[in-house]
């Protein structure tokens, strides 16, 4: 008697502890995510442990015009964690016979060019293609993303009139929203299903998805689908997606629909047999580096620990879905709002449920270096790679990056931030290292001002053919302006000789001389996109 009343107490006690352990968690997911008020837009956290859900919960508004809360059943826009299942549609059509991940991309999209080498399936699949970002494309027509109603079908015109690539396919990993409407439209020549279809029949009923459709009907009344919102100075705007383009994002779901998924393919029930370590394959570089991008899926060391994840960005809506396979733990997030950064409430939420395994705590491994040494090293640098540019300034002994980064000083050489470092070789120029498979190189030039300029002559009408649309550049007062239509204006502020940045497009900007020394083409640079022509038009 006296043991089992010895063993109750255990048991009470235990419970008490477990009860006040869990009681904890609690008031630590509600405080990090106490920024998302009752009566704004909102946010949904899912949680499941060894496939099942422990957690679950919506704060905030889906509608604030009519008032209507949010709840964990509330449709939501999932961005660009969509590309895992159209990734998983690919790969499900391979098992089924019906393509290969090693066929030509002009197999099933005849339009493509020829580019002088083959672009395979598999390069779409893992980011690597060289395919332009059809959406800077559409930015310089003037016309950008949620500015006109765009669908797959004027995706696919704006991707088959691009005359050259980025890079060669294989050469470098490059995110491009192209690759998967290419690969959606793919599932629908093959299969003869859309891919809503398809991934309706194949993906999401066998997972139980009930809630999971995608954006691809404009006509269709969705129950639940919560409004997207961005706030700005005048307050909390709608903010959705005014395109059909589908594929690279638009899918609508929940949370706890995005942890049945995870668990599905997780656990080895989709595909006979599982197709799970095809999802999460790695495939190398034509370098032989590791490209980090899988079927739809970033897999990476987070914390020490494995990691399966995705992000998500479509208008005013966030997403991220993150899994941690060696302690069965995943979580979803769904948000209608832009206002936060979804990735630091996922780094927030990660820390109250996943131990660091890496020792974080370190000691403080920066140096002093004097104030001379970095004004010799700031100024700006042009990246070889893209023609892009950015600016160190050197203020109170510390290296800024375009005014608003400061690098820690590891080294006389070497300057770190959390993302990337950067090495510094003397006249060589500097490096940057993304990753160890990532490193750009870029070399110091000349910047220039206004005062360097005279803006007349680069004025002109400018003509692409692979926008199919044209722009005019003119002085105003003591700007260069370009206009790539009547409503969208920009000015063009000086980086070095005959080059010139667009601040709100985050796009370079790089005048072509001819043998007779004028003007002839103007080529444009953006991040996912690379040299675009813009052909100078007889005045």
């Amino acid at each position: 008697m006296k043991y089992i009343r010895l063993l109750l107490l255990s048991l009470f006690a235990f419970q008490i502890s477990f009860a006040q352990t869990w009681q904890d968690t609690l008031s630590a997911i509600n405080k990090t995510l106490e920024q998302y008020q009752p009566q704004n837009p909102g946010i949904q956290l899912s949680v499941s442990r060894n496939g099942k859900i422990i957690f679950s919960k919506a704060w905030g508004i889906a509608d604030m015009e009519r008032n209507v809360p949010l709840t964990t059943n509330s449709i939501l826009e999932a961005g660009s964690v969509s590309k895992q299942f159209t990734a998983a549609a690919i790969l499900l059509l391979e098992q089924q016979g019906k393509l290969s991940l090693n066929d030509d991309v002009q197999k099933y999209i005849p339009e493509l060019p020829d580019y002088g080498t083959p672009v395979k399936l598999y390069h779409l699949l893992h980011h690597c293609s060289g395919l332009r970002d059809w959406g800077d494309i559409a930015e310089l027509t003037g016309w950008p993303r949620g500015k006109k109603f765009y669908t797959n079908e004027d995706v696919l015109e704006i991707i088959v009139r691009q005359k050259t690539l980025n890079f060669k396919p294989g050469a470098e990993y490059l995110y491009s929203n192209s690759n998967y409407n290419l690969l959606a439209i793919i599932v629908q020549r093959v299969s003869g299903l859309t891919l809503a279809a398809f991934t309706k029949k194949y993906i999401f009923e066998p997972a139980g998805m009930m809630h999971t459709q995608w954006r691809d009907d404009p006509n269709r009344i969705v129950p639940d689908r919560a409004v997207a919102y961005s706030k700005s100075a005048k307050g909390y705007e709608i903010n959705m997606p005014n395109e059909y383009v589908y594929g690279q994002g638009g899918l609508l779901t929940t949370t706890e629909d995005l942890l049945k998924w995870n668990t599905f393919y997780q656990s080895g029930k989709f595909g006979n047999p599982s197709l799970l370590s095809q999802q999460t394959q790695l495939l190398p570089l034509n370098n032989g580096s590791i490209n980090s991008y899988a079927a739809g899926l970033v897999i990476k060391k987070v914390m020490g620990w494995n990691s399966i994840s995705h992000d998500g960005a479509t208008a005013g809506y966030r997403a991220s879905l993150q899994t941690f396979p060696e302690l069965n733990l995943s979580f979803a997030i769904l948000s209608n709002t832009s206002q936060f950064s979804i990735n630091e409430v996922a780094s927030n939420v990660r820390k109250i449920f996943v131990p660091d395994k890496t020792g974080q705590v370190k000691k403080d491994s920066s140096i002093h270096l004097p104030s001379a040494y970095l004004k010799g090293i700031a100024g700006m640098y042009l990246n070889e790679r893209n023609y892009s540019t950015f600016q160190l300034t050197a203020k109170n002994d510390t290296l800024i990056l375009d005014d608003y980064l400061p690098l820690t000083s590891v080294s006389e050489n070497i300057f770190k931030s959390d993302n990337f470092l950067l090495n510094i070789k003397g006249d060589e120029g500097l490096y940057i290292a993304f990753s160890p498979a990532d490193t750009t190189h870029f070399t110091k030039v000349k910047q220039v001002t206004v005062a360097d300029m005279d803006f007349n002559f680069f004025s002109g009408k400018y003509f692409s053919d692979e926008t199919n649309s044209s722009l005019i550049i003119q002085p105003d007062s003591n700007k260069l302006m370009i206009h790539l239509n009547a409503d969208e204006v920009y000015q063009l502020m000086p980086t070095y000789k005959d080059a010139f940045k667009i601040n709100e497009l985050d796009c370079d900007v790089q005048f072509i001389r001819d043998t007779g020394n004028k003007i002839s083409t103007v080529k444009f640079y953006f991040w996912r996109t690379r040299d675009v022509e813009f052909k100078k038009l007889d005045q």
